[in-house]
């Protein structure tokens, strides 16, 4: 599977090949390596026998292994993957810099560069951490990275720290706000068609209406400063928004009943694949002239 290639001020983090392997021998042929592990991976086969599982894993999209190198020369490895020990298959973040660059911040360094790839591309719910309750300098390395210390547990053979880390509101949307010809019209579409979704009402004002989910909230607005009478969607500006449904059949419940509160389908022809046959959505456009894309986070089936 091809990961995307991360970069830091001094590191480069590249998927994990079979020619890292005799590298990445040589990094934990250090016995300090191994101090926190169960397994002793300063013995070749041990180490071989990593690689294996590592170059073997199959999992999520952007999810995987990772070699880390400075200056070209293969340092340590780091992961991001389905965790083994954590029910649910939560993802798990996993970091090792080679002793004799340790004390640089390389760890923090590269561990930070996965971190940002699972919360901020992939926009990951959370990523954890499985740190031993002796490895000091591992619990301060996923210390300034952020994450949280929500007990212990025995893991991968002995007591570790489980750690978490959140994503940040940096970034992200605070509002979206819609200015539309008719107040009622569109507390009757989008009021139904949010509520359904978890949204619940936020602020209410003569002119307009928001709901809100979580830190961001949504504005519909009969503002007094319209310039046109309607909203043209293919016009510069906004074309659409689209908003997450947990599973397919969440999709297909909302399409179903969105028509008794005010929407009517899009591509109703090519439902439920419109955006293509990995993407399960439903299209739907207000009396506003206003769309609105539904997607599926659970995965269509596999063809």
């Amino acid at each position: 599977m091809t990961l995307p290639e991360l970069t830091t001020a001094r590191l480069r983090l590249r998927g994990l090949a079979e020619s890292d392997r005799d590298a990445v021998v040589k990094v934990f042929a250090d016995p300090e390596m191994s101090r926190f592990f169960a397994a002793d991976f300063s013995d070749p086969a041990a180490a071989n026998a990593m690689v294996d599982r590592r170059l073997a894993f199959r999992g999520p999209p952007g999810q995987g292994h990772w070699a880390i190198e400075r200056d070209g020369e293969v340092i340590g490895v780091a992961h991001l993957r389905p965790s083994w020990e954590l029910p649910g298959g939560v993802p798990e973040l996993g970091y090792y810099v080679a002793s004799a660059h340790a004390g640089q911040g390389l760890a923090t360094e590269a561990a930070r560069a996965v971190l940002d790839h699972g919360l901020g591309a992939l926009g990951l719910p959370a990523i954890w951490a499985l740190v031993h309750e002796n490895n000091a300098a591992s619990r301060a390395v996923a210390a300034r990275l952020g994450f949280l210390d929500v007990g212990t547990g025995v893991h991968y053979g002995d007591l570790h720290r489980v750690l978490v880390a959140l994503p940040t509101a940096h970034g992200r949307p605070h509002h979206v706000e819609l200015w539309v010809p008719d107040l009622a019209e569109a507390e009757r579409s989008w009021g139904w068609l949010l509520g359904e979704l978890g949204w619940r009402e936020f602020q209410r004002w003569p002119a307009g209406v928001s709901w809100r989910l979580g830190g961001t909230y949504l504005v519909v607005e009969a503002s007094p400063g319209l310039s046109a009478p309607e909203h043209e969607r293919t016009r510069p500006g906004l074309n659409h928004l689209a908003l997450h449904v947990a599973t397919r059949l969440e999709v297909d419940a909302l399409a179903a009943g969105a028509v008794e509160h005010g929407w009517r389908p899009l591509f109703a022809d090519r439902y439920p694949y419109a955006g293509g046959t990995a993407h399960y959505a439903a299209y739907l456009e207000n009396e506003a002239g206003f769309e609105v894309e539904l997607v599926a986070l659970e995965r269509p089936p596999a063809s």
